[in-house]
């Protein structure tokens, strides 16, 4: 089958209120706490990265679930205004879409989540013509999403066979207990695993971030970490490549993280070498951080200002 879609993205969905920065800690007394900025904006890691891939030029669908309320669709719309497919975005006739709040403060967030039709997220909510028909899928949240975890060996290994390339950002697990169980299966089939650098720390049990990357590598996959300040490293067949971060001085880190596997896939997809593509990465997350919220800040191809150089070696 041709590939009608140059990414498919599966995971998590919701409208995040980001509201922010606190200057001091959180009174629960009933009592107001005044900050300067507060906005409700597309949220969940892989709806983010499907966005800023769009933006980027690629042709994107989602395969997820929202519930059949206003937040929902809320989000549905914003991602079709990005030019994202939704049609298996599926609707949950009887829980509700997740709603996520961020607090930030100076370059720190927490983040509250109610989980909605997370749990309910599985492997039969991505259709077989789709997951044919993609040249590259990339899933997100994989501890959000338990059942949507436990199908996502066998969803890559079919996507695999039918020509496409994978990826994977586990994100935090709020469980705190980095079941290492299930991850030894998936990461056979991912060719790209792109945690930041606590992730992968977690994920490997090691204590430097070198030992980490190889470490995972190991299992399969090219590892690239996102290092915030310090950039960004992959290993990939022994060898460690890093870039350093842009400089930006970051208005909004949330969904930075997403906006740099967007740009970074977006990269690869065209071709470019991985130290590009690393640096299309760190550009892109670090664009986004430019403007509140996930997606505001997040560039077109164009924007990346990536060098001629870059271009010229893809070619």
């Amino acid at each position: 089958m041709p590939h009608r879609f140059d990414l498919l993205v599966l995971g998590d969905v919701n409208p995040d209120v980001v509201l922010g920065p606190l200057t001091e800690d959180l009174d629960f007394r009933q009592r107001e706490n005044l900050v300067g900025h507060g906005c409700i904006t597309l949220g969940g890691s892989a709806a983010i990265t499907a966005a800023g891939a769009a933006r980027l030029g690629l042709k994107v669908a989602f395969a997820g679930r929202i519930g059949d309320d206003p937040a929902g669709r809320f989000v549905r719309d914003i991602l079709e205004d990005r030019g994202v497919d939704t049609r298996a975005l599926t609707v949950d006739p009887t829980l509700p879409t997740p709603l996520t709040a961020i607090l930030t403060r100076d370059d720190s967030r927490a983040i509250i989540t109610s989980s909605g039709v997370l749990d309910a997220v599985s492997a039969a909510d991505v259709p077989a013509e789709l997951l044919a028909s993609a040249r590259h899928v990339h899933a997100s949240s994989y501890f959000l999403m338990p059942k949507l975890a436990a199908g996502l060996p066998e969803l890559f290994r079919t996507a695999r066979a039918h020509g496409a390339t994978t990826s994977l950002d586990t994100n935090d697990d709020p469980a705190r207990q980095w079941d290492p169980s299930g991850i030894p299966l998936v990461l056979q089939e991912t060719g790209y695993l792109l945690p930041n650098a606590a992730e992968a720390l977690q994920l490997s049990g090691k204590s430097s971030l070198l030992d980490a990357a190889a470490h995972l590598a190991a299992q399969g996959p090219t590892v690239v970490v996102k290092n915030g300040a310090d950039g960004a490293l992959a290993h990939h067949r022994g060898e460690t490549v890093t870039v350093p971060a842009s400089a930006i001085t970051p208005l909004d880190t949330v969904g930075a993280g997403d906006s740099f596997n967007a740009a970074f896939l977006a990269a690869t997809l065209r071709g470019l070498p991985l130290r590009d593509a690393l640096r299309a990465g760190v550009e892109g997350g670090g664009r986004s951080t430019l403007a509140h919220g996930g997606i505001d800040g997040q560039p077109t191809w164009n924007e990346l200002h990536l060098t001629e150089t870059t271009e010229t070696e893809s070619a």
